[in-house]
C-alpha cells in the first residue's frame, strides 16, 4: 500500500514518546503515531523540540484512502512551562556540545514531590533540588506530599515542614496504608498535567494505586522503560487519569542536573533566600564569605533554615564547577 498525507491538519497533545515516534492524542480521544518533519528534526539536535505535554499540529497519513492513525508533526505550540535537565550528549545530538537540554515534560502545571517523615528519612538535599527545578520550569503549583504520616506525630511533621510552609509551598499529608489524605491529593490532580516524583521508598506506587486502581503499576512500567534508555531509546508517557488530567512520573528528575542556571542566578530560585539578596552589601554576593551578607545574617537569625542554606551552597558549588568546565 502507498502512504500519502492528508493535508487537513489536526491538533493534539503528545502523550508518549519513544525512539523518535510521538503518540498524539486529539480532542476526540483518537491517538496518532507521528514522526517529526525534516525541519523539526534538525532543530531537535540541540534540544527536545517535542516532548510529552506538548501541543502540536500534524498532518494525518492515509494508505489507499484509509486513515492509518499515523502523521507528521508540522509545528509545536509555545510552551507554558518546561521542566528540563542537563544531560551528556551522545551521537549526533547536541551539536558538538558536551551537554544538551533534555525536556522531561512540557506544559506541566503541577508538581508533587513525595517525602516521608521516616523510613526513609527525608532527603532535603534532593527535595530542594526538585523545588529549584520546578521554580526554574515556571511551574506555579509545587506541592510537598508527606506520605506515611502514620509513622510520626503531627507535631513532628509540623516541625519537619515548617520552613517550606513558611515559603508558601502547600503541604499535603497522606498515608497510603490508611487512605488518609487521598481525596485531597486526588482533588489537586484532577484536570491537570502533573509530575509526581520522590526518592525511592517513599510509597509513590502505593499512593498512585490509592488514587486510581493499577495506576502505580502503569506508571512504574513507563518509568522503568524510561530508565533503561535515558539517553538513547527514551520512553516517556503521560498516563490519563479517570478523574481528568494526566500524570507523569519522571525518573530523570531524581537525578536532576539543572539546565541553563548560572551560579549567580541560583539564589533567585530559593524562595526563602531571594528576599534577602537585595540587602547584601555587594551586588555579586555569593553568600559565602562576604561581609554584610544579608542572607547569612538571616540564617543566623533563623529566618532561613540552615539546611536550606547549606543545600543552596552545595548546589551553587556544583553549578560553579559546571561553568568552569564549560
Amino acid at each position: 500500500m502507498q502512504a500519502k498525507e492528508v493535508r487537513l491538519s489536526l491538533s493534539g497533545l503528545v502523550v508518549r514518546e519513544q525512539s523518535g515516534f510521538y503518540w498524539v492524542e486529539t480532542p476526540d480521544n483518537v491517538t496518532y503515531r507521528c514522526r517529526l518533519r525534516g525541519r523539526l528534526k534538525e532543530e531537535a539536535q540541540s534540544s527536545d523540540i517535542v516532548a510529552i505535554g506538548d501541543n502540536v499540529t500534524f498532518v494525518p497519513v492515509e494508505e489507499d484512502g484509509v486513515d492509518v492513525l499515523s502523521g507528521a508533526i508540522e509545528s509545536v505550540a509555545a510552551r507554558r512551562t518546561v521542566l528540563s535537565r542537563a544531560v551528556r550528549t551522545e551521537g549526533k545530538r547536541g551539536a558538538g556540545q558536551q551537554e544538551r537540554e533534555h525536556v522531561l515534560i512540557a506544559n506541566a502545571d503541577r508538581c508533587f514531590f513525595v517525602i516521608t517523615p521516616s523510613q526513609p528519612a527525608p532527603n532535603f538535599r534532593m527535595l530542594d533540588r526538585l523545588l529549584v527545578s520546578g521554580e526554574k520550569a515556571g511551574i506555579e503549583a509545587l506541592f510537598i506530599v508527606v506520605n506515611k504520616i502514620d509513622l510520626s506525630t503531627p507535631e513532628a511533621i509540623d516541625a519537619l515542614t515548617a520552613p517550606y510552609a513558611r515559603m508558601g509551598y502547600p503541604i499535603l499529608r497522606t498515608s497510603a496504608l490508611h487512605g488518609t489524605g487521598i481525596d485531597a491529593l486526588r482533588d489537586q490532580l484532577k484536570d491537570h498535567i502533573s509530575v509526581f516524583t520522590g526518592q525511592s521508598g517513599v510509597g509513590k506506587t502505593s499512593l498512585l494505586n490509592c488514587i486510581q486502581p493499577n495506576l502505580g503499576r502503569v506508571v512504574k512500567a513507563v518509568s522503568a522503560s524510561s530508565e533503561e534508555g535515558m539517553h538513547t531509546t527514551r520512553d516517556s508517557a503521560l498516563v490519563k487519569l479517570n478523574i481528568g488530567g494526566y500524570l507523569a512520573d519522571t525518573p530523570g528528575i531524581r537525578r536532576m542536573a539543572l539546565w541553563d542556571v548560572e551560579p549567580s542566578e541560583l539564589d533567585g530560585y530559593f524562595r526563602d533566600i531571594a528576599p534577602f539578596v537585595s540587602a547584601c552589601k555587594f551586588r555579586n554576593c555569593t553568600h559565602t564569605t562576604e561581609p554584610a551578607c544579608a542572607v547569612r545574617q538571616a540564617v543566623k537569625r533563623g529566618e532561613i533554615a540552615r539546611h536550606r542554606y547549606e543545600n543552596f551552597l552545595h548546589l551553587r558549588e556544583e553549578l560553579a564547577e559546571t561553568y568552569i568546565v564549560y
